[in-house]
């Protein structure tokens, strides 16, 4: 669908719109928006607008230190729970959890039957099954800020838990060397399907859960970042390990069947210097997992041969998977692309699709909401809508050009890997989301190519020790 002239838009008329929208259709926040210092006070561009207006769309940024733009999401994981120790191991600027000075975590929540439950060590790569992200248990555990109801979003200590760089080397040894933002935030207080919606079509369109219903809505109003990538000739791929994510809008794998192509085909293009301008990288996500189980379902995927049947449990970190497996296919895809011939003009981005119901200490802000979509709540469901972010996941961005020893406090989401590639090849944005998102520019350093030799300082897991698998 196309998405032209017509909404350039000036700053005064988009809030006029946004209000006008939020009155005609309820859209829960809207209005509430328009306040001064609010997030949609903060609109600068809307829909269909290009990041350069002067210049064509499809032209290249050339200030922009990258040729390629490698993307892998993971799942399910918080800052505080993946990362909170951080600041004592490598990266003291690190906005993780609170330690006392006997080195003990002291971030609590209430108990379900009073007290406090504080945080503690995951002493192995195990995780168990009681922690959850569905849209009702994310607004318990954001409780308005408070961030203090994860415990008995579930009835369950478990959400308190984090891993130690011991059970997550190569997560602690790529932060520690990387920049690594403090305030990443997943779009949307909900599941892995709605925040990856948000990743390739800046908007949730609705949908606030993971499963197979969600798999036969219409396309985003407004196409998809792989529509924008078609339409300027700029080449792109899926890599996919058993499942691509893009199957998550069906619409992409059937127009662009050619693009969706297997993890081999990643790694013999890093070998050869071959990657696509951008690369969305897929670890196995596992067809008797939540986010794999509607996926391996979709006939689509096995009419067109991208799905063989085959029953894996999954190394994309989701509970109750074993973080070895993750953490041992990340450390692989990060060497793939640091060895590469293409590594000089390389953008590798690293986040988390949600925080999986793991605590996390910082209250998620407001946010530009992408549309007039309200979410598809039914009776019971706590109210709210696409205006606020989801809790905080990590984020990595590595590149030659990285600033080294370096945290962001700027605020991203999943929409700034749209603004960026939108930026690096003017491209019109999708919704007001990705067009008024922040890029990962304040990751690098234009100047300086401090890792033009990739650095020897991240480690994977071991098959033995607290980071060995213990399935």
């Amino acid at each position: 669908m196309s998405i032209g002239p017509r909404w350039n838009l000036t700053r005064r008329a988009l809030l006029r719109r946004a209000g006008a929208l939020g009155a005609a259709l309820s859209v829960p926040g809207l209005g509430d928006l328009l306040s001064p210092g609010s997030a949609m006070a903060a609109v600068k561009r809307g829909p269909g607008s290009l990041p350069r207006p002067r210049h064509p769309a499809g032209t290249v940024d050339e200030s922009m230190p990258f040729d390629h733009i490698v993307v892998v999401m993971m799942e399910n994981h918080s800052f505080d729970n993946l990362l909170g120790a951080l600041a004592h191991n490598g990266q003291p600027k690190a906005d993780g959890l609170h330690f006392n000075a006997q080195g003990v975590a002291t971030n609590t929540n209430p108990g379900v039957s009073g007290g406090k439950v504080q945080s503690f060590v995951i002493p192995n790569t195990a995780q168990a099954p009681t922690v959850t992200q569905t849209w009702d248990a994310t607004h318990q555990q954001i409780n308005h800020g408070k961030m203090n109801g994860f415990v008995k979003s579930v009835s369950s200590d478990e959400p308190m838990g984090y891993f130690p760089p011991d059970v997550l080397p190569f997560a602690y040894s790529f932060a520690a060397t990387f920049p690594v933002a403090n305030r990443w935030f997943c779009s949307a207080p909900c599941q892995t399907y709605p925040n990856r919606r948000f990743l390739m079509a800046a908007t949730a369109y609705g949908d606030i859960a993971t499963n197979t219903a969600s798999l036969e809505d219409a396309p985003p109003p407004n196409g998809t970042i792989f529509d924008q990538l078609d339409a300027q000739g700029i080449s792109w791929a899926n890599y996919f390990t058993d499942l691509p994510q893009t199957a998550i809008i069906p619409s992409i794998i059937e127009k662009y069947p050619a693009n969706i192509q297997p993890i081999a085909a990643f790694h013999a293009a890093c070998a050869a210097g071959t990657l696509p301008s951008v690369s969305f990288v897929d670890p196995e996500f596992g067809a008797v997992t939540d986010i794999g189980a509607p996926l391996a379902d979709l006939p689509l995927l096995t009419e067109l041969g991208i799905y063989q049947g085959t029953q894996t449990l999954g190394g994309d970190e989701e509970s109750e998977q074993d973080m070895y497996y993750g953490e041992a296919w990340a450390y692989t895809v990060l060497q793939a692309v640091m060895n590469s011939p293409a590594w000089p003009r390389t953008l590798f981005i690293y986040t988390y699709d949600e925080h999986g119901g793991y605590y996390d200490h910082v209250p998620p802000p407001k946010a530009i909401a992408p549309d007039d979509i309200a979410p598809q709540l039914q009776t019971g469901d706590a109210p709210g809508g696409y205006n606020i972010y989801g809790p905080r996941v990590p984020a990595i961005v590595a590149s030659p050009y990285a600033k080294p020893g370096h945290v962001t406090n700027v605020v991203h989401d999943h929409t700034s890997v749209l603004a960026t590639i939108e930026r690096k090849w003017n491209l019109p944005a999708l919704t007001y989301r990705d067009a008024n998102a922040a890029t990962v520019m304040d990751f690098l350093d234009t100047s300086s190519a401090a890792f033009l030799t990739p650095p020897t300082t991240i480690t994977g897991p071991s098959l033995t020790g607290p980071s060995g698998p213990t399935t």
